[in-house]
């Protein structure tokens, strides 16, 4: 009885790091990624297009970045707590609209777990 036991911590040990390894994510992919966003966002300078600009995103309260006009429900949303980290970004990314209900991104969301991580490893490369 105590060799399955045994077995399952081993493999928990061992699988742990890949599974935290497969989260990070490709930022070279990301920037392929990415390219689905571009058209409404920057992310390597504070300039604002029709969505705000992603530079310094991870840590920022939602529907804060300056001079620009986010949807009540985003405006709402930050002042109900919300901040990007990676956690809230990828339930986000996965579907806007679910996530905060009454935004303005037209953007139905990436449903790939692999296209999300990469696009996080690129976003953090300029939220630093």
């Amino acid at each position: 009885m105590r060799i399955p036991v045994v077995v399952l911590s081993f493999s928990a040990l061992v699988l742990c790091p890949l599974t935290a390894l497969a989260q990070e994510g490709d930022a070279e992919a990301g920037a392929t990624v990415f390219k689905k966003c571009q058209t409404c966002h920057v992310v390597d300078k504070d300039t604002n297009k029709v969505g705000p600009s992603l530079n310094h995103v991870l840590g920022r309260t939602a529907g804060t970045h300056p001079n620009f006009r986010y949807s009540p429900a985003m405006v709402e949303a930050g002042k109900g707590g919300l901040k990007w980290d990676e956690a809230t970004l990828r339930e986000y990314l996965h579907d806007p609209k679910a996530k905060v209900k009454g935004t303005k991104m037209a953007f139905p969301g990436l449903k790939d777990d692999t296209d999300i991580s990469n696009l996080l490893a690129y976003l953090k490369q300029y939220s630093q």
